[in-house]
Formats: structure tokens, sequence, C-alpha cells
């Protein structure tokens, strides 16, 4: 007799949905967390009289009550939709670069195509062509794709995913140079690639034209509380369910007997037995250091050496003591940059040479309660690797950060001027700060690169261990919407194997 049916290790985006599921669908599950409170990066935090949200800028895949998305029905099957209050956002974006472009987009596909025709007249057919194109990649995309490659068939594939198989892997550089002349308008309709961490010429495209799309027509959507209420909401779905979790308890390895999983042991030396285990910690943390016998994942191991640590953040959290109206600010996600170049932009995400670009995000635009009356609550970040950091001395720490803050908020008050005098409070996250409390190498957001090889049409998922499955962005793409689908798809996959096992028996 096992302890558990199924232990989860780490309480992220993916090990919350997986626990969840697996809970409600009737197995056992324990939940280990090595920090004290669930989440990893759906977390707040709070500073004097600010709770600051530590990473959602926009939650995509919810769609509307009357028209639910794939999100929707995957928090509703969690049981945690009625116990959030989610806030509709009616913009996507706010694209700047100051005299070149301001402009804002509006959550509507309509409304994308009617503003930059108005913007770029000369393009406007081909507008509507790309927004029809990207709406046929995200259908056959969530549809279509993944039948046919369960199918094994080629021609099934190029008969159903036509579009996905002309489009779906060309870079998305190559595709707006097929569609546009304008650079700028190219700029302004690849301004979700920071959201993947990649430049256009190294992005899929069926990544930024599901992501375009899915935003403008599923609405991006925020959180009252923050991510946090969802985590929080996550766990206490948990537990009514019957769940168990320990937190303050990092998992220190993963036990197995012959091929498969067989144990837990936890940092302060519990042991508990089980048939399944769930991993939210990277995919190279698990194989090289949790699994007990790392010779069992050499497939996996040998895997890493074509792969790339993927990106992180510097990031400033911000109290204003002012409105955004007083900022000047209708939209609560800007991103701001001094060229339109992403790849320039990307560049220097790899040093601590003057940033480029930036995201200015004001969680109080559309929602008053993050934040005492007549203040706001903002963050401010841009990409940037952790392999810089390196070679930062101990004693160099707190001036290098400082130092880059103050070019950050540089760059951001090219378009929104002095916001820097309302600052009331601040905290700085780094790559080193991601990394000690996510765990992931380099501080990586995103898991690894998420460049075309990555991919899950091109590079297969490696499954060394009976019973060890991994969950969140180490496995796919990153961001909330797919980390919480890919610990709720993990968990239905164990589910229907225990089923027909059980079924047999």
């Amino acid at each position: 007799m096992k302890d558990f049916d199924a232990i989860v290790i780490g309480a992220g985006n993916g090990g919350l949905s997986a626990a969840v599921a697996l809970q409600r669908g009737g197995m056992q599950t324990l939940l280990l967390e090595r920090h004290n409170i669930p989440g990893g990066c759906a977390t707040s935090f709070v500073r004097g009289d600010y709770e600051f949200e530590v990473a959602l800028h926009q939650l995509s895949g919810l769609g509307t009550e009357k028209q639910p998305a794939v999100l929707r029905h995957v928090f509703d099957s969690l049981g945690v939709t009625d116990k959030v209050t989610f806030i509709e956002e009616h913009h996507l974006y706010r694209y700047a670069v100051p005299g070149v472009i301001d402009i804002t987009l509006p959550a509507s596909v309509s409304g994308i195509v009617q503003t930059l025709s108005t913007e770029f007249p000369e393009e406007a057919d081909a507008i509507q062509k790309f927004m029809d194109l990207c709406e046929v990649i995200t259908l056959e995309t969530y549809m279509a794709l993944p039948n046919a490659r369960r199918s094994g068939d080629p021609d099934v594939l190029k008969r159903n995913c036509r579009n996905f198989v002309k489009y779906g892997l060309k870079s998305t550089q190559d595709v707006m140079d097929e569609f546009f002349i304008s650079p700028v308008l190219k700029a302004v309709l690849g301004g979700y690639w920071g959201y993947a961490g990649q430049p256009l010429d190294r992005l899929p495209f069926s990544d930024l034209g599901v992501m375009l799309y899915a935003y403008a027509a599923m609405k991006p959507w925020h959180i009252e509380g923050g991510s946090q209420a969802l985590s929080n909401a996550l766990l206490e779905s948990f537990l009514e369910a019957g769940g168990d979790v320990r937190f303050n308890c990092g998992a220190e390895k993963i036990l197995t007997e012959g091929g498969g999983v067989s144990a837990v042991r936890t940092e302060h030396g519990d042991v508990f037995t089980c048939n399944q285990v769930v991993s939210n910690a990277s995919s190279v943390l698990t194989y090289n250091q949790l699994l007990d016998r790392p010779e069992l994942a050499k497939n996996a191991r040998e895997d890493f050496k074509s792969r790339r640590m993927g990106v992180s953040g510097f990031v400033l959290y911000m109290g204003l003591d002012c409105t955004p109206e007083d900022l000047g600010l209708e939209a609560a996600t800007n991103f701001i940059a001094t060229t339109i170049d992403d790849k320039q932009q990307y560049a220097r995400s790899k040093g601590f040479e003057d940033p480029l670009g930036c995201l200015f995000t004001c969680y109080t635009v559309g929602d008053k309660t993050m934040a005492p009356q007549g203040k706001s609550v903002a963050a401010l970040m841009c990409l940037q690797y952790g392999e810089p950091w390196d070679s930062i001395a101990p004693e160099e720490y707190a001036a290098t950060k400082f130092a880059y803050a103050e070019k950050l908020i540089a760059l951001a008050e090219n378009v929104i001027p002095n916001f820097r005098q309302h600052i009331e409070e601040i905290e700085i996250g780094t790559p080193v700060t991601m990394m000690r409390y996510l765990n992931t190498p380099g501080g990586a957001i995103y898991g690894f690169d998420q460049t075309i090889a990555e991919h899950g049409a091109v590079r297969d998922r490696v499954r060394p261990v009976d019973g060890l499955h991994l969950a969140g962005s180490w496995t796919g793409m990153g961001g909330f919407q797919p980390t919480y689908q890919a610990g709720a798809a993990v968990a239905a996959s164990i589910l229907r194997k225990q089923n027909t096992k059980g079924n047999a028996a």
C-alpha cells in the first residue's frame, strides 16, 4: 500500500493545476513546496502600503462568460472559476517608440484591423489577411494539430493543418516580411515577442500568431488581488478535495525501483511512497539532481546539450503616489523602446548595456483595488539572461542592480515623463532573484529558449522514467496560460492511464 497515489513537486502554476486535477480525479495526492506560499511566479509580496504582483501581466485564454475559451474550461474543471474575480482589459497594449510611433491596440480583432488600417492605410488589405491567418493558425493549433500529430500520418497533417504546415514553423519575421512592407507595422504587430522571450526571427510564427489572436479575440485579463488570489484558490480547491500539502518542504530525491518511481524523500528526511510523481521543477533539476539514479535519464540529459537556458527578467516593482490618469496612462500594458529593431533590443538582454526596450505594466488601470486610493502599483521590466550576473561579485551586486534600474527608469521616462518622482516604494528583482525564488537555472522564466527548435511539433518529449512526469514551461511554451494547461494535461494523461488499468483489472 503506497502512502499516496501521486506526489507533486512544486506549487507553481503547472504543479498546482496538476495536483488539483489529480486529487479531484480520485488520486490521493501530496503537494510539496519549498516556499511558504503557493504559486511560484503566480505570487505577490507586500512592501509598505503596496502588494506587488510578481509576474502576471496579462492572462490569456479565458474568453468571456458568454464565449468561454480553453483556460476558462480548465479553471471550471479545477473548481476555481467562482473563487476569483477576473477583470477584463480593454486594450492589448500601447506600443511607443518616441519619434517613430505611439499607438494603442484595442482588445478586439476588428479593432486592431481598423486601428492599424487607419495608421497604415496602404497596407489595410494585408492587415486583414494577416489577422485572418492568425485566426486559422490558432484554430488549427488548438483543434486540428493535436489529433493530426496523434495520427502519425503526414497526409492527415497536411490536409487538416495546411496553414500550420505552410506558416506555423516559419519565423515570425519571415511571415511578417511576406505580408507587410512597413517595418514599423511589423514592429507594432510583433509587440508580444517579449512575452515569449525571443526576437521575431527566432520566434515560431504559430507562437506569435496564436498569442496575438488569443489576446484579441479572447481578451486579456487580470485577477482581482493579483495572481496570488488564483494560486490561493487552486490550493483551496485542492484541500477541499482532500489533498495534502506541505509548505517549507522541498523534495530532496525522487526514489526509484527498477525503471520507475517508488517514493519521494523530502529535505526533512521523510519518505513518502507513491506510484506517480509530477515535477514542476525544471527538467534540468529534476533529471540531474532530484532523480536518485540520473543514469535512468541519460537520453534526457543528452537532449539538454542541444538546448539553451531561457531568458530571465530584470524587474522594478513600484508603488506610485499617483493615479494612472495622473501619468496619462490609458492602457495597462505599455511596450516602450528607443528602436523598433527587436533584434537590437534582444541583444541587450545579454549584458548590462543600456536597455533599448521595456514593458511598463500599471495594474491599477481598470482595477483600483490593486493600490491604496489615489495611488498605483506598476512593474517595469526588461528581458535579461542570468549569465551576465555570474561575473558580478557579491559586494558589487547591490550597486550593479541599482545602476541598471536607473537605466531602465530613464528608458521608460522617454514615454512616461518624470514618473520616478512619484515612486513611493520600490523593490528590484534581478535574474539572481528569480533563480533564488523559482529555483530555475539562470532564473529562467520561460524554461528553455522558446525558439523554433523548441516547438512541440519539432522536438519530441523525453520520458525516461516510468511514473515520472514534468509539468510547466520546461516541456513546452512558457507563460501563465500554457503552464496552467500543461499541469492539467499531465494530470489528465495520468488519470486516463490509471482508469485504463483499473478497467483492465
